[in-house]
């Protein structure tokens, strides 16, 4: 993606090296990681784990030794750069259906962070959180995508916080707030379906702005073929079948690797807010 020299957003909270809240209480014990990671990886509500398993001391202090290495600066100013081209594309989408965007504010932390959600680690992978508006992302989830998960490249991490700002188009629009009000309110595999539909649309609002980030001549050779790998590597069914050996289809919350490139390919061919409609497509 051609981005050096580009406006960065302002919209930035850089908590790098900041000492996060302690967590005590009951936790998510030995296989938290993997269920976190299934649940909350590239953009579920965290809200619905660490409120219900976690509580934390509310306070932050800053560390005076934290020291980022020059790879890591380059990929925050990537990020931001990646932010800004959200918040113009998505004001635009807004201001032609006569709504008003407002900007989400974008954490930088390393190690672990508060939210409006609650106490998350980086092991959760970045998120988005409704309570505050805010996506928090710990920088070295890149090296994660590229060695982990097998998914290098700048444009998979592009396509990393764009999902998160599809999340927070779908609080702007209420979406997100219709599904988080079911939790609890129906049978779990139930609500889980829901969670995927939202998952998906977050991954078509992507492509939507992909479309944009191309049509402005910016993508270079190979850039939506790495957003497609990481699309694809976090599918549920991918990650479940590389902790457990076998599926669950009753517990995905995120959709199929298939589901995930399929819907960031439609947001990406069509380029419209309005064929993002996840929850009442007939064949997801």
């Amino acid at each position: 993606m051609n981005w050096k020299g580009r406006r960065q957003s302002s919209n930035v909270e850089d908590r790098r090296g900041m000492k996060s809240p302690a967590v005590i209480g009951g936790g998510i014990g030995g296989i938290g990681i993997i269920i976190v990671l299934l649940y909350t990886l590239l953009g579920g509500n965290p809200q619905d784990i660490l409120n219900g398993s976690e509580q934390s001391i509310p306070t932050e202090q800053q560390s005076s030794t934290y020291i980022p290495t020059a790879e890591e600066e380059e990929l925050a100013s990537f990020v931001k750069v990646v932010l800004a081209d959200t918040e113009d594309v998505w004001t635009e989408i807004f201001k032609k259906e006569g709504m008003t965007y407002k900007n989400p504010t974008l954490v930088l932390f390393s190690g672990s962070v508060q939210s409006g959600c609650g106490t998350a680690s980086a092991s959760v992978g970045p998120f988005y959180c409704p309570a505050d508006q805010k996506l928090y992302i710990d920088l070295s989830f890149y090296q994660e995508l590229k060695n982990q998960f097998k998914a290098p490249g700048d444009f998979a991490m592009a396509y990393v916080v764009a999902h998160e700002v599809g999340h927070h188009v779908q609080t702007l629009l209420g979406t997100s707030e219709k599904v988080h009000a079911m939790n609890g309110k129906v049978p779990q595999a139930e609500y889980n379906k829901y969670s995927v539909m939202l998952e998906l649309q977050a991954d078509y609002y992507a492509g939507v702005w992909s479309h944009y980030v191309q049509g402005e001549g910016l993508l270079e050779e190979g850039d939506i073929e790495e957003a497609l790998t990481a699309a694809n590597a976090i599918g549920d069914d991918t990650l479940q079948k590389e902790a457990r050996g076998y599926v669950v289809p009753e517990s995905f919350t995120h959709g199929t690797s298939k589901q995930r490139v399929k819907w960031f390919e439609k947001g990406f061919d069509n380029g419209t807010i309005e064929g993002g409609d996840t929850f009442n497509a007939k064949d997801l």
